[in-house]
């Protein structure tokens, strides 16, 4: 006899009166009935492709007239492009774990926001690469960063963490993008089998790799997955590491840390779940998607949330406490630089937003509170931009030589590149959206299967959904 675990009774994940019909449509036809997006969805494209046109125009300024035009200089050599780029990875990171980490574990919350968190982590890995790619000063012959046989008899360094980050960065965009893939196979066929227009069906056709849903193909589909979840749950740890071993293996003060890699990573995932709720609160709202993505996956996300920026809190207060407790001067001075000196108040900001601003999600109302969550939200993303400056620009300006210090000042450049990526990411996303499902077809069918009663003659439950959702671990015994 198996034997079938219940989550606890509040844990509701599907709500409304669903059927397999019901979810088809609720999904699928915000691909293919174009009606249903509205002209707010034309006006946030519009503004999205005018800062794309931002991005692209800044980049071309930047090849022709080189770095210089932007605000880098000694000794911040590293200023808004190595900032951004860790703050774009960063972003990421929510996607990853989403899809893999809670895969694995067989947590069925994760089918609502999957799909997008997916999408999100694809376009913001795309931003991220974008900026050291261009800080290299020649981006036409990055591919000598690779260890490739030439006549120059050039070879990568392999003992720098910036090769590291070549590899770690190119892996993750790999395996993301295939695990993105795999998973809309069998929604591209849904597609294709209820659109009418013969060049679309044909289209989705191609997509879905002549998927027919037999057992056959299912056995294929799920291996395939579990490979890709297990390959990417590494990738959720050692990323962002290895980004931070940027900065770890120097000698610079407040850098040479131990305590980088587990900050980073918890970093990137509250950055990561603060963009997956800024995106989620306004699209379900928008499409009418709340019996889909319900309050309580909101309730989940503002948890890892709060977990993962209380780690990043102790982080920064770890940083204040090594720096007393070793002595160094050196690591003293940087702390009351941080404290009181030219950049002081971007420090503070980033206390404030990071540390105090998601104190109020230990409420149970404010964290179903849509508008409450989407305002921590944007402290959260906020904070975690000026944790990178605070890091990066405010350590270089002043390290071990009073003669060498100096001060950062961005240019206008690196806030028209800035705001351009942010641009191009919402403009990928909103694309996304009306092209592609943003919510797992055939996962919400799933859950449907695992939390009503289907009657499989006509795909309809036999009692209104919103019921306590059994856990995956039960499977017939399996």
């Amino acid at each position: 006899m198996a034997l079938v675990t219940r989550e606890p009774e509040k844990d509701i994940l599907l709500t409304g009166d669903q059927s397999y019909q019901s979810l088809d449509a609720q999904i699928g036809d915000v691909v293919l009935n174009q009606k249903i997006h509205q002209r707010r969805w034309m006006m946030i494209v519009g503004v999205a492709f005018l800062f794309v046109n931002i991005l692209l125009v800044s980049i071309a300024y930047l090849v022709y007239q080189g770095i210089g035009i932007w605000g880098n200089n000694q000794p911040v050599a590293w200023a808004f492009d190595i900032i951004n780029f860790v703050w774009w990875i960063g972003i990421g990171h929510a996607g990853t774990l989403i899809s893999a980490i809670l895969l694995l574990l067989r947590q069925q919350w994760r089918n609502s926001i999957n799909r997008f968190a997916e999408a999100m982590t694809l376009f913001a890995v795309m931003c991220a690469g974008l900026f050291p790619l261009l800080h290299t000063g020649r981006p036409w012959v990055a591919y000598w960063l690779f260890p490739y046989p030439n006549i120059l008899g050039m070879w990568p360094q392999f003992r720098s963490p910036l090769i590291w980050d070549v590899f770690a960065v190119t892996t993750y965009i790999t395996v993301s993008a295939l695990f993105w893939f795999v998973g809309l196979i069998p929604d591209f066929a849904t597609l294709r089998d209820r659109v009418k227009k013969v060049w679309l069906k044909k289209l989705f056709g191609v997509l879905a790799m002549g998927w027919t849903g037999s057992v056959k193909h299912w056995h294929r589909y799920e291996a395939a997955y579990l490979i890709l979840a297990g390959l990417s749950t590494p990738l959720v740890l050692s990323v962002h590491s290895i980004v931070s071993l940027d900065f770890a293996v120097s000698i610079v003060p407040g850098w040479n840390v131990t305590i980088f890699p587990p900050y980073f990573v918890a970093g990137a995932v509250f950055a990561g779940f603060a963009m997956v709720l800024t995106l989620a609160i306004p699209i379900r709202k928008w499409y009418h998607l709340e019996d889909l993505i319900t309050d309580k996956h909101l309730d989940w996300c503002a948890k890892i949330m709060l977990a993962t920026g209380l780690i990043v809190f102790y982080g920064y207060i770890m940083e204040v406490f090594y720096a007393w407790y070793s002595g160094n001067p050196y690591e003293l001075y940087l702390i009351s630089n941080r404290f009181a000196g030219p950049y002081a108040l971007l420090f503070w900001s980033l206390w404030i937003c990071n540390g105090l601003a998601v104190q109020p999600l230990w409420s149970k109302k404010v964290r179903n509170n849509t508008t409450a969550l989407l305002i921590i939200s944007g402290f959260v993303s906020v904070g975690m931009w000026l944790e990178r400056f605070v890091i990066i620009p405010m350590s270089l300006h002043r390290d071990y030589m009073p003669s060498a210090w100096g001060m950062y000042y961005p240019t206008w450049w690196d806030f028209g590149m800035f705001a351009g990526t942010i641009g191009f990411f919402v403009f990928m996303m909103f694309l996304f959206i009306r092209f592609v499902p943003m919510i797992n077809i055939f996962e919400m069918k799933d859950l449907l299967h695992r939390t009503g009663d289907v009657d499989h003659r006509n795909g309809k439950a036999k009692v209104k959904v919103g019921s306590p959702a059994p856990s995956m671990g039960g499977k017939g015994g399996e």
